[in-house]
């Protein structure tokens, strides 16, 4: 079981209210409804910087490869593309 650590919080009357219905509802202890939504925020919070993580290594990988393929044709010292250079060509 994992240890607890009691915090204060100030929260909006409302949203005291709402989490004591909920509670009611959900058949739950008040204090296990923020504490679901911590985490679920931390969930979420970690997947979107992964998300900017993983866009910007392909943006990195996609400029190395061009970077190489430039090389590998002999046009070193040329500038890579951009991703969105490399859109508006598609285009």
């Amino acid at each position: 079981m994992r240890s607890k650590k009691k915090v204060s919080l100030t929260l909006d009357e409302d949203l005291c209210v709402d989490i004591e219905k909920a509670a009611k509802a959900f058949n739950m202890p008040k204090s296990q409804l923020p504490q679901k939504a911590f985490r679920l925020w931390m969930e979420k919070e970690t997947e979107a910087l992964m998300a900017k993580g993983y866009e910007e290594m392909a943006e990195e990988d996609t400029a190395f490869a061009e970077l190489t393929f430039q090389a590998q044709k002999g046009e070193a010292g040329k500038t890579p593309r951009s991703a969105q250079q490399r859109q508006d060509e598609r285009s």
